[in-house]
């Protein structure tokens, strides 16, 4: 932390990791014990209806996954990724307690139905649960985009031996993130099913407590990076320098643009990066010129920057491509606790004299992610390998495409179940009848696995990819970008469903979506997220067919 060499013998690589994936995996099981069942929360005790429910739920779920580019600035121009852990891990932990509160305290929740009549929640109740949801997210905020990156700088890129290291602990950290969410999605969902949501939120918030400590109890063997300076404004200096000079000529010898000179680092903790040719009239910027007494002696960075200032710019702008079309998948990843837990409560969730809570049914997601983790290093990885050459089976880039693709199979599954329940409902006379369907639920265990395998090829590899090509000193926005895409996500799948709903209750209908699914066509909205799953790989190809890597400047 104070700019000191890193003393690899004692600290770093796999030594530090266990306190960094034990604290990732309690943090993940305190989240998803709130996120994989609050919209059967919001239904059963604020009497919300379904569209309501999954909307509310959706936009929450956004907003966690849109504030760490909040916790990322912060980290890499600031305070560091450990600071900025351990301060938002605070905020997070208070936005817990009150959300256990507001489930423990009588007066904190609406009374309960009777017969058909649900009061509705209070200004106040509604006030002290959101206000607590939403701290969780300004507090989860702050540390998604540092523990992964954090991890991940515990590797010296340096080191051969490391490098290749590296690699898979961005399968184990999502391998960390699983086991929390199997516990969330079976053993939490079953407590509050069983013995309330006081009992169900405030487990959740003793494990964030644990993940507090475990990731204290690791700091004598944490390797640190300083904080490279605030990215944005050396953005924005690209940019204005740019026009500035746009109507220069940029030298055809690249050797002629502005950079640092010798072996030195363009600034503190940011190895300098290779020109490329793409992007031209960026390249403006680093055009040296004498107009208005411009020269290396005496430089504005608002006029004159350098190759490597520019080649980041460039890269964040060849990313984007990338990144945006990760974001329908995050759609489609986001059905799982909404529109999956919706449709499971109309299905016979019976096996002998248990009864499964429709969250549940995450678990089989959670139990596929360990599964294909486990595979993936040990047979995918040495199998792909043969035929791609490549070191690690596949490029970041391809095993995104896989996953993608495996998402548009885990859509026509969830339709294909939903048409079944419909034939059913239609035979058994039960169109009308507000009632669960006699389809075992166990049928939905499809479109969940195939979630599953899809989220270790997208998700593991959008890790890897945001880390490994992201610019030294912005690795934490950088992470942060790959989490806006799950934000983004959720609220494309929140504005979906208002579309839905919207256009199929026109002139009176009854609509995809009515709170009596029996009624619905359920079915037809995973077609649709199908469809647009099926538009978005092409999309993505053609990008990721376009794609440059980043290229470090090798020292002499």
């Amino acid at each position: 932390m104070q700019g000191n060499p890193i003393l690899k013998d004692g600290t770093g690589n796999w030594r530090a990791c266990p306190f960094i994936l034990g604290n990732e995996c309690c943090e993940r099981l305190a989240y998803y014990g709130i996120s994989t069942n609050i919209v059967t929360y919001l239904k059963n005790k604020l009497h919300e209806s379904n569209v309501s429910a999954a909307r509310k739920v959706s936009t929450w779920q956004g907003t966690c996954y849109v504030t760490p580019l909040v916790g990322a600035i912060l980290a890499d121009a600031y305070w560091g990724r450990y600071r900025t852990i351990a301060v938002f891990s605070t905020i997070y932990f208070i936005g817990m307690a009150m959300l256990t509160l507001s489930a423990t305290v009588p007066a904190l929740e609406p009374p309960p139905c009777v017969g058909s009549v649900c009061p509705k929640a209070s200004a106040v109740q509604y006030a002290i649960l959101f206000i607590g949801l939403y701290s969780i997210a300004l507090g989860t905020g702050g540390i998604k985009p540092c523990v992964s990156s954090f991890g991940a700088d515990q590797f010296d890129d340096t080191d051969e031996d490391e490098r290749k290291t590296k690699q898979s602990f961005f399968d184990w950290f999502y391998f960390s993130i699983s086991i929390g969410a199997l516990i969330s999605s079976s053993f939490l969902v079953w407590v509050q099913d069983k013995f309330g949501w006081g009992w169900g939120f405030g487990i959740p918030t003793t494990f964030l407590g644990l993940a507090v400590c475990s990731f204290s109890l690791g700091t004598s063997r944490y390797r640190f990076q300083k904080p490279g300076g605030n990215p944005l404004p050396r953005m924005c200096q690209v940019i204005v320098a740019s026009f500035r000079k746009r109507k220069v000529d940029v030298p055809r010898d690249s050797s002629l643009l502005y950079e640092v000179p010798g072996d030195a680092p363009a600034t503190q903790g940011r190895r300098k990066l290779e020109h490329t040719d793409d992007l031209k009239f960026l390249d403006k910027a680093a055009t040296v010129t004498d107009l208005n007494g411009e020269n290396v002696c005496s430089i504005n960075p608002w006029r004159l920057c350098t190759v490597t200032q520019v080649e980041e710019l460039k890269i964040l702008t060849r990313m984007f491509p990338v990144w945006a079309t990760t974001i329908v998948f995050s759609a489609v990843n986001a059905q799982m606790s909404t529109l999956f837990v919706v449709q499971g409560m109309v299905m016979d969730r019976s096996i002998g004299s248990f009864v499964i809570p429709p969250a549940s049914m995450s678990t089989v997601d959670v139990i596929s992610v360990i599964v294909w983790v486990l595979l993936y290093d040990n047979i995918v990885v040495p199998v792909a390998r043969r035929f791609t050459g490549n070191e690690r089976g596949f490029s970041d880039v391809q095993r995104m495409g896989i996953g993608l693709f495996t998402s548009v199979l885990a859509m026509a599954a969830a339709a294909l179940v939903e048409i079944k329940r419909l034939d059913i409902a239609n035979a058994e006379g039960l169109v009308h009848e507000k009632v669960a369907v006699p389809l075992s639920i166990m049928w939905q265990t499809p479109q969940y696995s195939l979630i599953g395998a899809a989220e270790v090829f997208t998700y593991v590899g959008s890790l890897a990819f945001f880390y490994n090509q992201a610019p030294d000193a912005m690795r934490s926005l950088c992470s942060a970008l790959s989490l806006l895409t799950i934000g983004l996500g959720s609220y494309l799948s929140s504005l979906i469903v208002t579309a839905v709903t919207s256009l199929s209750t026109w002139g009176g209908n009854t609509g995809w979506i009515p709170d009596n699914l029996n009624e619905g066509h359920l079915d037809y909205h995973f077609w649709l997220l199908a469809g647009l799953s099926c538009l978005n790989l092409w999309i993505y190809a053609a990008c990721a067919k376009r794609y440059r890597s980043k290229r470090i400047v090798v020292s002499s």
